[in-house]
């Protein structure tokens, strides 16, 4: 049935295009898998805006939401063929295609927000945005997604030592199952889908994630015990295909640069308030809050770097970011 949804919107999109003309409008398509209430796709919103807004209404940008032409993958896909000018995935969707944007997975790489949209809104982030064009990607901007924290069910996790033993749910992500691992704990990759019923059942003991997706799962139902440790911080990224891209002249292109920076800028404060709204939501619903000593967890994840720093390219990537 996936397939043949796919298959259907390929079909689609062949028909019309990655873009439309309306009159003399210019009409960009960008589809991506978050529902309109996620403050992901409220700063696609103001990129939407504010393309029209500087072209006069001579581009303008259509977003389909929700999932509507396909999953990440399969939307990446269909901008590298050009039937789709561009969508948002995570950062770790990409790194499928470009290797450079493994580096955002590193746990405790950055030392905290400032040092984070310091390195993705200058020079290093540029260049890993830039890095996806190989692959016929082009990136226009990040969006934050938060950082990812454990979330438990029976007992509290205040240093690396009381992860000892508990099967944490993981994305299927080698760096993310090394790292529980190195703490202690017994990494379990697993469907997100399934994580709701496995906590529910003792599957596993807890898993890791923003706040934001803590909440609306439901996983707050089943774990009280929320360890803002946030190891790891992957951002969004809002892609075009080159192929569309080539087919921009330098105004155009002037145009959606401009826009990713402004909607960059919006949905920094977009995510910032629905935040600090979950984080209400959970002391309202009496999950305990526990803000642990994060140099505790950071040196247990040592052999994490180095592994991944065995690569020259990442060895050079991972000093460049800590330099400064």
């Amino acid at each position: 049935m996936k397939h043949c949804f796919y298959l259907l919107a390929f079909g689609l999109l062949l028909t019309a295009g990655s873009c439309e003309k309306l009159g003399s409008a210019k009409v960009v398509y960008l589809a991506h898998t978050l529902p309109i209430t996620h403050p992901v796709h409220q700063g696609m919103e103001v990129f939407a805006a504010s393309v029209e807004e500087q072209s006069g209404g001579a581009l303008t940008v259509k977003i389909f939401p929700d999932g509507q032409l396909g999953t990440e993958r399969e939307v990446l896909e269909l901008l590298q063929i050009g039937s789709i000018a561009m969508t948002k995935v995570s950062a770790a969707a990409m790194a499928n295609f470009a290797p450079e944007y493994q580096v955002m997975g590193v746990p405790y790489l950055f030392r905290d927000k400032d040092h984070f949209f310091s390195v993705l809104e200058g020079p290093t982030g540029e260049a890993i945005l830039e890095a996806g064009s190989e692959y016929l990607l082009k990136g226009l901007c990040f969006y934050d997604a938060g950082s990812r924290s454990f979330y438990t069910k029976k007992q509290p996790i205040r240093t690396p030592e009381d992860l000892k033993g508990l099967k944490i749910r993981v994305m299927s992500h080698q760096m993310s199952v090394d790292m529980v691992n190195e703490m202690g704990g017994s990494a379990t990759p697993m469907a997100y889908s399934e994580l709701y019923t496995a906590l529910q059942q003792g599957v596993v003991d807890g898993a890791e994630n923003n706040p934001p997706s803590f909440v609306t799962s439901g996983h707050y139902e089943v774990c009280k015990f929320y360890t803002l440790d946030e190891h790891s911080s992957i951002p969004d990224v809002l892609v075009m295909g080159t192929k569309y891209w080539d087919t921009l002249n330098a105004q155009e292109q002037g145009w959606l640069r401009a826009a990713a920076k402004v909607s960059a800028t919006a949905q920094k404060q977009f995510w910032e308030e629905n935040v600090a709204e979950c984080m209400a939501k959970l002391k309202a619903e009496n999950v305990e809050i526990i803000r642990p000593e994060k140099s505790l967890f950071a040196n247990k994840t040592q052999a994490v770097l180095e592994e991944f720093s065995k690569d020259p390219r990442m060895k050079k990537l991972v000093a460049e970011i800590q330099a400064q």
